[in-house]
């Protein structure tokens, strides 16, 4: 699946979405795994999700 380019997404946050989220959406716990894995706030995920318009779901927790 092809993404405009994003301009406020972190290029490593970029790169680990795009990675989990080949068929365009990703579950929370992965969010979450990924945000902890590179250091940054959740929202930081959720807002890069919105950018590049990958779907999350599977939430519990409203992280995002």
């Amino acid at each position: 699946m092809q993404h405009q380019e994003a301009t406020g997404v972190d290029p490593r946050v970029k790169e680990a979405l795009l990675k989990a989220a080949s068929e365009g959406k990703i579950t929370c716990p992965v969010a979450r795994g990924i945000a902890e894995s590179l250091g940054v706030n959740p929202k930081v995920i959720g807002d890069a999700c919105n950018e590049l318009k990958i779907k999350l779901h599977g939430c519990a927790l409203g992280c995002f």
